[in-house]
């Protein structure tokens, strides 16, 4: 599962001045190709823009804590 994403790219210019959102998300529920690349893992999990779009997937909270922040972003855990 590749891990990295341009969190630029999705919000444009001035991006890194917000909140995203992390929560987990039960790989079952996820479309058959992203459960194919989860590879036996049960909860992923997503960081989310304001509006609830899925901008990555990671494979544990952690790691979606630290992507968040090293694109400037105040991460916020979502349960």
């Amino acid at each position: 599962m590749n891990d990295t994403f341009d969190f630029g790219e999705v919000f444009g210019a001035g991006a890194g001045r917000g909140f995203v959102f992390v929560r987990p998300v039960a790989v079952a529920d996820l479309p058959e190709d992203l459960q194919i690349e989860a590879d036996g893992i049960d909860v992923l999990y997503e960081v989310c823009n304001l509006k609830g779009a899925r901008i990555a997937l990671v494979r544990d909270r952690k790691t979606a804590f630290v992507l968040a922040r090293q694109n400037d972003f105040a991460p916020v855990s979502v349960h």
